[in-house]
């Protein structure tokens, strides 16, 4: 059961009721007539052999109120994108695929390329941007939620509350992230949000105080979360980070283009597993070790437009003031799970919290050396004022592919 405070800048929508989500379905369905709902799945095509995605596709085959369903695929060659094509099929709403490889994408992103207006790497970013494009494109939907492939612990219910903030009529709200405790066989998990985010942003706090930015990002309890709906207007003007800050990106974009009253967060489930990624102590180019290194750049580039002056000396205190606060937010945590009946693997969140600090110093390094790094993927605004016609001959792409096999 969730508490009921409202104790961030940005609204909170708690699971109070346990409000049966035929209930919720009913409600959407009728918001449906003014605010149509498309709902956006980045996937590499290895999900669609995993143990969670056929279940996500059976839940989403029983949502009454979806326009359309935009799998944007990764990793798939010609012989893939067809097996996808037959595993989406169930699916009763509008729906299509993205194949982001095809020959047809490929020739349209080489385009933009040209134009210095692609992403300039592979990943859930450039896969989320260009589905936004679409969505932008088919004109199918006013609202759009997007969520993982890897969620073991779907069900349609979290969906519904996903959507519910952003599709009410009477409400305004621009974006909604989801969040829910990560919890799965018994153990305590999401370390990089507990470990990383949490006592980064307390540091970030203590040496920059107390800026709007920082207390905005705070307000959100599960701010790495995968989980979000928005109007399709929002796609429109936001640049996204192609890589792991691509969460850290979108809350960044949000709150620069709209006022935190348009901005909430919902409670979406109890108990939430995904794919776990690993350490990769060894290897930064992988796992929470990648994933720490580009969350940190992206709060650094993003509080450098905020005025604050970086140096080498300052990412070193800021080093020291993480570790301290994160080892005594493990001590917390170890106690919260003992009384919950959980287990923590105390010296495995140690190493975590040894690796992130290392990484956030590597990060600022980074940061400092490399003044003229493009993170960012340019807006769609922008790329429609450079190649008006660019979505429009994107949407026939991908009808083509659709319809003919690719």
């Amino acid at each position: 059961m969730s508490d009921f405070h409202q104790n961030g800048i940005i609204t909170d929508f708690h699971n109070l009721t346990r409000r049966p989500v035929e209930e919720l379905e009913a409600e959407l369905v009728t918001f449906s007539a003014r605010r149509p709902m498309s709902l956006i799945l980045p996937s590499l095509f290895s999900e669609l052999e995993g143990p969670a995605l056929s279940n996500i596709v059976d839940e989403i085959a029983q949502v009454p109120y979806l326009n359309e369903v935009v799998i944007g695929l990764d990793a798939a060659d010609r012989e893939q994108f067809g097996y996808a094509r037959a595993f989406f099929a169930r699916l009763p709403q509008h729906h299509r695929l993205l194949w982001n490889d095809g020959p047809r994408l490929r020739a349209l992103d080489a385009e933009l390329d040209e134009r210095g207006l692609a992403p300039q790497q592979p990943g859930k970013g450039r896969n989320v941007w260009y589905c936004g494009g679409y969505v932008q494109a088919s004109g199918r939907a006013t609202v759009v939620a997007l969520h993982d492939c890897d969620i073991l612990t779907y069900e349609r219910g979290m969906l519904a509350r996903l959507f519910y903030p952003v599709a009410h009529p009477h409400l305004n709200y621009e974006f909604c992230k989801g969040y829910y405790p990560r919890i799965a066989e018994g153990r305590l998990n999401g370390r990089v949000s507990r470990l990383m985010v949490t006592p980064l942003l307390r540091a970030l706090k203590l040496m920059y105080g107390p800026l709007p930015y920082l207390e905005y990002l705070d307000s959100y309890r599960y701010a790495l979360s995968g989980e979000f709906s928005m109007r399709t207007e929002v796609l429109d003007g936001i640049r996204i980070p192609a890589d792991w800050g691509l969460e850290i990106g979108v809350l960044s974009e949000v709150h620069r283009n709209y006022s935190t009253k348009q901005l909430c967060q919902v409670d979406l489930a109890d108990a939430y597993d995904h794919k776990h990624q690993p350490v990769s102590e060894n290897d930064p180019s992988g796992g929470l070790n990648r994933m720490s290194l580009d969350i940190a750049k992206a709060l650094y580039r993003k509080l450098a437009t905020q005025g604050v002056t970086f140096s080498a000396e300052g990412f070193r205190t800021l080093k020291a003031t993480y570790y301290r606060l994160a080892l005594d937010l493990i001590e917390a945590y170890d106690h919260d799970a003992v009384m919950n009946g959980l287990s923590l693997d105390r010296h495995g969140e140690e190493r975590a919290v040894e690796l992130f600090a290392a990484n956030l110093l590597e990060a600022g390094n980074t940061f400092l050396d490399n003044p003229s790094e493009r993170p960012f993927i340019p807006s769609w605004s922008r790329v429609k004022a450079a190649i008006p016609d660019l979505p429009a001959r994107m949407f026939d792409a991908v009808e083509q592919d659709n319809t003919s096999g690719g």
